[in-house]
């Protein structure tokens, strides 16, 4: 990067001469990042995820238990997860600028944290609704709307684990792995599924809906406690420093220190003004479309699964037989996480995520003209669906990371990740008023699912792809 604009050591102007010193403690500030610190990273990024989504698709998953015991009709049962999903989306957009100034560790802590309580409240909240009806929904509503924290979470640890790899995976045969690494965390996503499906199952004829919720929150406590051994991104504290030094007025001294970290400092806006300029606007927009239809899908086949599979018009399977799908379903979406991650290396990120996203329309396009009964069938296709649906998203969260530079790769992934709410959202709002008209469940899939899966896979390709071999330092 030319800085020599910037550079006034020579300038007489110049109040005070350049100070090394300054250049010098600005780096030794950096964290030295070793493989074991990469290492207790990537088990504590997989565990804080995992319990993450477990929260996050457990009130999905017991959507029809909850509505059958306080009184709701499918179309407010649908209506009240649009409305959380609406809720969740502006705590997911929110929390990207917070990483962008505060830290990814501590923004590792908050959503976490955040999880936890989200699904302690649940429980305390379901029981105010169901006493008092309309007030205590919006109660429901603003507690399982903190759960975004929850759902920012694969935001934060690919933004983390990214500028954690830079330090580590230098050279391109060790570059080549990154992806396939770090789809092993985010296949916390099919493990948390599976452990909510199966919490369900043992717990709910125990306890009723609340109890898988409150069993959410002790293991946050234990992460809690494990991520204080996280350390900090080098990036994200030499940039720090340099805008430090820009502040108070040691401009030479923070182009210089800049200079030496690999720290690009062109852009002085604020995270969120700068994700929308330069090299920042092509994936902001491109990649949060794309996200955005994918998960008209996720909404549909993941959060609403049971729904549709119990409906009398969708397949007409028993609730506990619905639970059984989704247990195998996403256990190949495990699978299907570390396809896509080992692919991605192999062919670019961006191609592999386009691959599976058509692939997973075709497959629940086929699942939605499938004759109810076909018990085998049904099993197959949503698992395939699922498989080439949630896989993806393991390229997808590093390639996000790969596509911003360190001053606005927070903010540019909570801004796609956010935006995969808003798609969820909208298609809530879609099949809520087809199934309010009276249309069934399988064509308001087919209209507010498949297509957009589909139409996602196209979209992808629209960003820049990047070598999965190249290492990006700044």
């Amino acid at each position: 990067m030319n800085t020599s604009i910037h550079d006034t050591t020579d300038d007489p102007a110049r109040k005070a001469p350049f100070d090394s010193s300054l250049v010098a403690a600005g780096l030794a500030k950096a964290p030295k990042i070793g493989e074991k610190d990469l290492n207790w990273a990537l088990v504590l990024c997989f565990f804080a995820w995992t319990f993450a989504v477990y929260d996050f698709v457990l009130f999905g998953n017991l959507l029809p238990a909850m509505a059958a015991d306080l009184g709701w009709t499918d179309a407010q049962s649908t209506g009240i997860n649009t409305a959380v999903t609406a809720g969740t989306a502006l705590v997911a957009f929110g929390i990207g600028p917070i990483v962008d100034r505060f830290g990814r560790r501590k923004g590792i802590v908050l959503a976490v944290a955040g999880a936890a309580v989200a699904s302690g409240l649940t429980a305390a909240a379901g029981w105010v609704a169901g006493l008092i009806g309309g007030l205590g929904i919006i109660l429901l509503v603003l507690v399982r709307s903190m759960a975004g924290l929850g759902y920012a979470e694969q935001a934060i640890n690919a933004t983390y684990l990214n500028e954690m790899f830079a330090q580590t995976h230098t050279d391109a045969k060790k570059a080549k792995r990154r992806g396939f690494i770090y789809s092993l965390v985010q296949s916390g996503w099919p493990v948390g599924s599976v452990l909510a499906a199966v919490s369900v199952y043992l717990l709910f004829p125990v306890g009723g809906w609340e109890l898988p919720f409150l069993v959410a929150v002790f293991p946050a406590v234990f992460i809690l406690l494990a991520a204080k051994k996280l350390k900090e991104t080098p990036q994200f504290v030499l940039r720090r420093e340099a805008d430090r030094l820009l502040k108070s007025g040691h401009t030479a001294e923070a182009y210089a220190l800049a200079r030496e970290a690999g720290i690009d400092l062109t852009e002085q806006s604020t995270p969120l003004a700068a994700a929308f300029k330069g090299v920042s606007l092509r994936p902001t927009i491109v990649i949060s479309i794309a996200f955005m239809l994918s998960w008209f899908g996720v909404l549909c086949f993941v959060m609403l699964g049971t729904s549709y599979l119990t409906a009398a018009d969708g397949k007409d399977v028993p609730f506990t037989n619905a639970l059984a799908i989704l247990i195998v379903s996403n256990g190949t979406a495990f699978l299907g996480y570390l396809f896509h991650g080992w692919l991605g290396d192999r062919i670019g990120r961006r191609n592999s995520i386009a691959l599976g996203w058509l692939l997973s329309g075709v497959s629940f396009l086929a699942l939605v003209l499938a004759p109810q009964g076909s018990f085998g069938l049904i099993i197959a296709l949503y698992s395939a669906g699922l498989f080439f649906l949630i896989g993806p998203f393991a390229a997808l969260l590093f390639f996000n990371g790969e596509s911003f530079p360190a001053h606005t790769r927070a903010t540019g992934g909570s801004i796609i990740n956010a935006s995969g709410q808003l798609g969820a959202l909208i298609a809530g709002i879609g099949v809520t008023a087809s199934l309010a008209s009276g249309t069934g469940w399988g064509t308001s899939f087919m209209i507010w699912g498949c297509v957009p899966i589909l139409l996602s896979g196209l979209v992808i390709l629209g960003a820049r792809n990047v070598d999965p071999r190249a290492v990006r330092t700044d």
